[in-house]
């Protein structure tokens, strides 16, 4: 055996004995960023989902005891409602493993739910036993696979999602309260343009996240239950006299969830596009921060603090980097191409339905585990950073140009013909100085009032920021809700 058959047999070996750890995983969600992620596995992984399904099926085995005209299972006794809510509420990794065998023999995934919970009965719950047939009564697997989804994606949402948002949003509006007042030069086709206040430039993107997290909170999350083709039909086989859409619709509503009442097989999934949607607007937005503070950091508006015992570089030891608003923007990137194929897949679905949509599904948690990696990066580079007054002021001060849009917009008010062109003539393309400006602005007494020269002499381009400080001040507080 050659010495290259001989290393890829040891490779091979070494491989099959890996077990899964954050340092064998193949995904980076799972494995450098798991601790970033790791509040969506409740939720988003397979453990999650299947203990989503247990919920959903016994929730329903409850409503059908409740209801009085399904007299054969009749209301449930104290001591077996409290046994379905243990089972849920303990629900283990270990109950999932012996369900993931069940399924192994099965080869359906809801299937061996339905199994599962009869086999629990059977050896735990003897009162339940004489109803164990109407465990998944009158449903088709994707009555309760959409339900668990809903709750996963309305829980994570409510749970994980907004509140970090809310918190990453917060940070912003802070920083920008906090910089209210803090001049400094704009930029527009990254040349210099009239100044602003730091503040407000960071209540910009601030709103603009503020209003994506406000729709995001009101996408309603819906839920279907009702058969195989979305008509009752295996139910009202059963009962026939029973309302089974206002009984249904009741029962999904108890979850939490808003009923869709019109479906073919499956739920269509148009809420979740519209979720990820709003998801997807909420992440352009703060890429677009990431890439202003990286620029406002180049510029040194932004200085980062040193970390102890970190590295910039391998070879240049005097680097300090903006990596933590690089890789908010890289995974962002991914987190959206995730999330606009799903919201672009998901509401397509072949005639009463086809399976195209099962495997699509088992990602719904990837590209929000992107996400969520974003907003702990982009929160930890806040984190680092600390303004630079001094240098906006100093670039300021070197910009004496700025004042042209004042001059020639205060000439214009007194009817002086050729204001902006006599501007233009001056400072195009010019470096104006302090004396350059106030030397035009005194040949102009003949033109102006001596109120406007006095105005115009005394103006700084520090100074020209209009109305900005109080936008930030009023769109921060806002936001904070301290208004």
């Amino acid at each position: 055996m050659c010495i290259r058959d001989r290393y890829q047999r040891r490779v091979r070996g070494t491989i099959s004995k890996m077990e899964l750890s954050p340092l064998t995983a193949i995904s980076p969600v799972d494995g450098r960023y798991q601790r970033a992620t790791s509040s969506l596995r409740p939720y988003f992984s397979e453990f999650g989902l299947i203990k989503h399904r247990v919920e959903v099926e016994l929730r329903w085995l409850e409503w059908l005891g409740a209801h009085p005209q399904v007299g054969e299972v009749g209301s449930l006794s104290g001591s077996s409602s409290e046994w379905i809510s243990k089972v849920m509420s303990e629900f283990s990794v270990q109950d999932a493993e012996q369900l993931k065998q069940i399924e192994k023999k099965t080869n359906h995934d809801v299937k061996a739910v339905e199994y599962w919970i009869k086999d629990k009965i059977a050896v735990d719950a003897p009162a339940l036993v004489a109803v164990t047939e109407f465990v998944h009564f009158g449903c088709t697997s994707e009555d309760i696979n959409n339900l668990s989804y809903g709750l996963m994606l309305l829980r994570a949402r409510d749970e994980v999602l907004l509140p970090q948002m809310k918190s990453l949003v917060d940070s912003i509006a802070e920083l920008g309260l906090k910089l209210a007042d803090c001049p400094m030069m704009c930029r527009t086709h990254g040349q210099t343009a009239s100044p602003s206040t730091m503040g407000k430039e960071l209540a910009v993107l601030a709103s603009r996240l503020h209003r994506q997290l406000q729709q995001l909170s009101q996408v309603e999350i819906l839920g279907k239950f009702n058969g195989a083709v979305g008509n009752y039909n295996a139910a009202l086989s059963a009962y026939p006299d029973i309302d089974w859409q206002s009984t249904n619709q009741g029962f999904v509503e108890s979850l939490g969830l808003a009923f869709n009442p019109c479906t073919t097989q499956i739920e269509p999934h148009d809420y979740v596009a519209e979720v990820f949607d709003a998801i997807a607007r909420f992440n352009t937005v703060l890429l677009d921060f990431d890439r202003d503070m990286w620029g406002y950091i180049s510029l040194n508006y932004f200085k980062l603090m040193r970390v102890e015992g970190e590295v910039g570089s391998s070879t240049m030891p005097h680097k300090v980097n903006p990596i933590d608003f690089e890789n908010s923007e890289g995974n962002l990137g991914i987190a959206n191409a995730l999330l606009n194929h799903l919201s672009a897949k998901l509401p397509i679905s072949r005639w009463q339905r086809d399976l195209t949509d099962s495997t699509v599904f088992r990602n719904l948690g990837v590209g929000l585990a992107h996400s969520v990696i974003s907003y702990s990066a982009t929160a930890r580079g806040l984190s680092k950073v600390e303004a630079n007054r001094g240098v906006m002021e100093a670039e300021l001060d070197r910009n004496w140009e700025l004042l042209a849009e004042p001059i020639q917009t205060v000439m214009r008010r007194y009817g002086v013909s050729g204001a902006y062109e006599q501007l233009k003539d001056l400072t195009r393309g010019e470096r104006m100085t302090p004396e350059k400006i106030r030397g035009f602005i005194a040949t102009q007494g003949d033109n102006l009032p001596p109120q406007a020269i006095e105005y115009l002499m005394a103006l700084e381009p520090k100074g020209y920021v209009g109305a900005a400080e109080q936008i930030a001040r009023q769109v921060c507080a806002e936001i904070l809700g301290r208004e």
